[in-house]
């Protein structure tokens, strides 16, 4: 875009007012002035030369009046604050030295043009690699290279252009008071009240069929007054749905606030020219009365659609747990929703930071691609900060928490477009047709009303042409996913099972193969022990034929993995003392190593360890090159197995066996998947993911459940993939649902209550769809009056709602699930 030039205009007429051109409030006189713009203010004039000086004048364009008024403005300096070590420390939600993330709270965010200008802020300053704007939080997510640019600068920024950032330590630690809420909804509802209830009073002349010939001057002072009270319900109270008309018109698309807009333009200009010229009383009670429950229609979806959301996000159940060392120290597996700040953890390699804190102990060398998108490790040493999301890649680290786990932050991590459900169920695509298409139908239908009736009955046709643009709502189809999925979602979390979103739940019904992994997802690993074997055979109970620093450094290295038997090796081995480990190596799918008090030790498959596979079965141990024996352990299998297997093969038909171990429980499993090619064994990361693109590629939508361990990349390939969690954090945000491991048996309900809620919407459509073929055809026939369809609006939703909460909620029931 060119910078914007014009020549000098004429001298604007005397007692002419001049409009400032970013704000567009008055100006005081015409000193401040940009060739043909003028400017109430320096601060306008200084943000209108900052856009124009870096081609972002497109901002003047996506909105009326895009710019808020610079006459108070803060100075740069009244952010120095921000280059205080302890005031970034509270505010930044991530840094690897290089790249930094941080997000504000901006109050003055109130249109497109907003956001259009906050996403280009690389263009204001270089130190800004890309923004996020969520607008309906009004924050905007930054992340900015450290070399470039500061927080102090940043924040200086937002405020030379009118979007001066709410800074408030105490939200960002969690401690403080929530950010005042909205009230803009009440108070338009309250006017829209006030004007309904005195304008029913007023027309009392015409509700008690007074004759208006014999008392023509009581009948024009009541519809004068009338019309003024209905002045503030236009202004005020209709001001939402008339901008969010005027945006859709102007970006090309017809929303659901086109026609009832359009309707109450129609409603209101005919009251006003029948009060006008005396020809009528108009409708001035149906139209606050349209406002007055239209506008209590959205706020009851709002405080229903808030109150699902708010549990969802910050009560509901987040199935991880973190290893908090205890005074003792010894080790304690903790739900995050107990770790406290100061409390000390220990994460293992390929476990997840659940909160910030400082490195103690470990070398820390951790991937941060769940938080910055950035696929580079960084490396960590002792005393440095480390962040939520990062994922250690090495030795295990020992953190002090500075925070608080915030599981709402997970979750808002966990939702990033990155890691959104590949499947879109049919209901979410009948509802963007329908969203698409609806209010052209309706626009149509209303105007040949219109035009059938305005021959015979001019008062009919606009009842008819008013009605019809209210009464048919498609916010059925738009409210059905939403709150009866919501709900549902809220359900399984609150019976341990955590799905990420409505998508998934729909993706459900899509499924045509299931692929199980073996270790840590069928087997329960805490009801395993592992037993040691010398070369040559021979069980034995315990550890006597490992020697005291044997038996030390094997338990070290153990220590270190996350892995499921690693663990079990590490708890048969809980006797002996820990010491550190150097060079520790996890190698996905064959084993680990690391040198311990100078020795070089490896535990791991027959193939990692002796290079052949081996009779024996189990993990094996090397030390210094001498292979010591293997421990073995007997799987146990989850409580409800058969029954879920069951499940899924008559309704999926095809089930599926990967692991990275050797077959020897082959035998075992072989009831539980007879056919002959179900089960495939000593399979890598890699193997696994190419065996689940090979059954996408012949056209199955495939479902897999894994520990989120040796399986993340199958999981994320996989068009739904279910991490089973012990208590260990082995969250994976490749993983479209978390499901704990003790409600592992009850998996068959958590996916028919996801099935049944996509019957239930499919139910609700069908109701909406009756809704709106009998009440166009009453309205269509001029039946119906405009604020008995106001009325019928908002109940048509409450409908939905309380339809798709008490089918879900009953058949939860039914289930012994709510």
């Amino acid at each position: 875009m060119r910078k914007e030039t014009a020549a000098l205009p004429a001298r604007p007429a005397p007692g002419a007012v001049l409009q400032c051109y970013h704000c567009h409030e008055n100006c005081p006189d015409e000193r401040l002035r940009i060739e043909d713009k003028y400017f109430c203010c320096e601060g306008c004039q200084m943000v209108y030369e900052i856009l124009n000086a870096h081609d972002l004048c497109q901002f003047y364009t996506l909105d009326d009046k895009p710019g808020l008024s610079q006459k108070i403005r803060r100075d740069a300096r009244s952010y120095a604050w921000l280059d205080d070590a302890e005031v970034r420390r509270e505010l930044i939600q991530f840094t690897d030295g290089v790249m930094t993330r941080v997000t504000f709270y901006l109050p003055a965010m109130h249109c497109a043009s907003c956001i259009w200008l906050l996403e280009h802020l690389f263009k204001l300053d270089q130190g800004v690699v890309h923004s996020k704007v969520n607008f309906l939080k009004k924050e905007v997510t930054i992340y900015f290279e450290e070399g470039k640019t500061s927080l102090r600068q940043l924040a200086a920024l937002l405020a030379s252009i009118g979007y001066a950032p709410e800074i408030n330590l105490g939200d960002v630690s969690g401690d403080g008071k929530s950010r005042a809420v909205d009230r803009s909804l009440y108070y338009k509802i309250g006017v829209a009240g006030f004007a309904f209830g005195n304008i029913m009073l007023l027309s009392f002349p015409e509700y008690l069929g007074l004759e208006k010939e014999r008392e023509a001057w009581f009948f024009g002072i009541f519809g004068y007054l009338n019309l003024l009270l209905a002045l503030p319900v236009l202004a005020y109270s209709a001001r939402d749905y008339f901008t969010s008309a005027w945006n859709g018109l102007r970006n090309g698309h017809l929303n659901i606030d086109v026609p009832l807009a359009l309707g109450m333009v129609m409603l209101f200009g005919r009251s006003a020219w029948e009060i006008l010229s005396g020809s009528g009383s108009g409708y001035m009670d149906s139209f606050a009365g349209l406002l007055f429950f239209l506008l209590t229609g959205r706020w009851f979806q709002q405080k229903t659609y808030h109150q699902l959301s708010f549990e969802r996000d910050y009560k509901s159940y987040f199935p991880v747990a973190a290893s908090k060392k205890q005074a003792d120290g010894t080790e304690h597996p903790t739900p995050i929703s107990q770790i406290e700040p100061g409390d000390i953890i220990l994460v293992r390699n390929g476990e997840l930071i659940p909160a910030d804190g400082v490195l103690l102990r470990g070398k820390g060398h951790l991937d941060y691609s769940f938080v910055s998108g950035e696929a580079d490790a960084v490396d960590v040493s002792s005393g440095q900060m480390v962040y939520a999301g990062g994922k250690q890649i090495g030795d295990s680290l020992e953190i002090s928490l500075t925070r608080r786990v915030n599981t709402s932050y997970l979750t808002q991590l966990w939702n990033d477009e990155a890691f959104k459900a590949k499947v879109k169920g049919h209901a979410s695509i009948l509802a963007d047709r329908a969203g698409r298409y609806f209010t052209a139908v309706i626009l149509g239908v209303a105007g040949a009303a219109f035009l059938y009736w305005a021959p015979q009955n001019i008062h009919t046709a606009v009842n008819a042409f008013t009605a019809v643009l209210i009464i048919a709502c498609p916010c059925a189809v738009a409210l059905s996913i939403p709150f009866t999925m919501g709900n549902i979602l809220r359900i399984l979390g609150r019976n341990r099972f955590y799905v990420k979103n409505t998508n998934v739940l729909e993706a459900f019904s899509t499924v045509g193969a299931v692929v199980f992994d073996k270790t840590g997802t069928i087997t329960n690993i805490t009801q395993q022990a592992a037993r040691f074997v010398p070369p040559g055979g021979g069980m034995y109970a315990g550890m006597g034929n490992l020697s005291g620093t044997e038996q030390m450094i094997i338990r070290s290295l153990a220590h270190q993995s996350s892995h499921p038997l690693s663990r079990q090796i590490a708890a048969a081995l809980d006797t002996a003392p820990l010491d550190t480990v150097e060079g520790f190596e996890e190698i996905p799918g064959r084993g680990t190593q690391g040198t311990v008090l100078g020795k070089l030790v490896r535990l791991g498959s027959s193939v990692f360890i002796c290079g052949e596979n081996r009779p024996e079965k189990g993990v094996f141990v090397e030390i210094n090159g001498v292979i010591r024996g293997c421990f073995e352990t007997k799987a146990r299998y989850r409580e409800g197995l058969a029954g879920i297997l069951h499940y899924f093969k008559l309704q999926y038909a095809r089930t599926w066996l990967l692991s990275g171990d050797n077959d020897r429980e082959s035998a075992a499993l072989r009831p539980l998947f007879p056919e002959e090619t179900a089960m495939r064994f000593n399979q890598s990361p890699q193997e696994k993911l190419d065996f689940v693109r090979q059954l996408q590629q012949s056209g199955q939508k495939i479902l897999m459940l894994g520990d989120g361990l040796n399986d993340a990349g199958a999981l994320r390939q996989s068009d739904i993939g279910i991490v089973v969690a012990e208590n260990t954090n082995n969250f994976t945000p490749a993983c479209d649902a978390i499901l704990h491991a003790d409600a592992f048996e009850r998996l068959p309900h958590f996916l028919e209550l996801g099935r049944w809620g996509m019957h239930t919407v499919n139910r609700a459509y069908l109701l909406a769809a009756c809704y709106n073929a009998v009440g166009l055809s009453f309205a269509v026939a001029g039946n119906l009056s405009p604020v008995v369809a106001a009325i019928l609006m908002p109940l048509s939703s409450v409908t939905i709602v309380v339809f798709g909460f008490g089918m879900t909620q009953w058949k939860a029931w039914r289930m012994g699930l709510a």
